[in-house]
């Protein structure tokens, strides 16, 4: 309702009308589907201030981030447990990527598991600390 009445004003060019306060709906974040098969993206609408009364609208589109998932190395987890864990938890991981990474973890300290939208990145980090690995805070890749 908000919306539609600062476009009419808009289009009425009578900017008498429109309250700056409720502009700021304007610049919320926008939801798009997208296949899975393409980066997901938000849509940023910013309003741009110029002398006149009149103002302008401007879509920017930007990638979400992505978030590293990182699990540290410790003293009780067997490679065993951490091999299952990946493999139960991350979505298309192979016994030997699970392997591959345990190894990584002892002989690094630390590996990342899996990179991707912040969403996903915050439930496999809960998931896997819930299965009792030593988890790093989530970070942008």
């Amino acid at each position: 309702m908000a919306i539609e009445k600062l476009n009419r004003a808009a289009r009425e060019a009578q900017p008498a009308e429109i309250n700056m306060e409720k502009l700021a709906i304007v610049g919320r974040t926008l939801p798009k589907v997208e296949p899975l098969r393409r980066p997901l993206l938000q849509s940023v609408v910013v309003v741009l201030s110029s002398p006149s009364p009149v103002q302008e609208r401007q879509l920017i589109r930007q990638p979400y981030p992505n978030f590293k998932v990182v699990v540290l190395d410790d003293d009780f987890n067997t490679f065993q447990h951490v091999v299952e864990s990946l493999v139960r938890i991350i979505p298309g991981m192979l016994a030997d990527q699970a392997w591959e990474l345990a190894h990584r973890i002892d002989g690094e300290g630390s590996a990342v598991v899996w990179c991707g939208p912040q969403e996903q990145a915050e439930l496999y980090h809960q998931q896997l600390g819930a299965a009792g690995l030593t988890m790093a805070p989530l970070e942008r890749a």
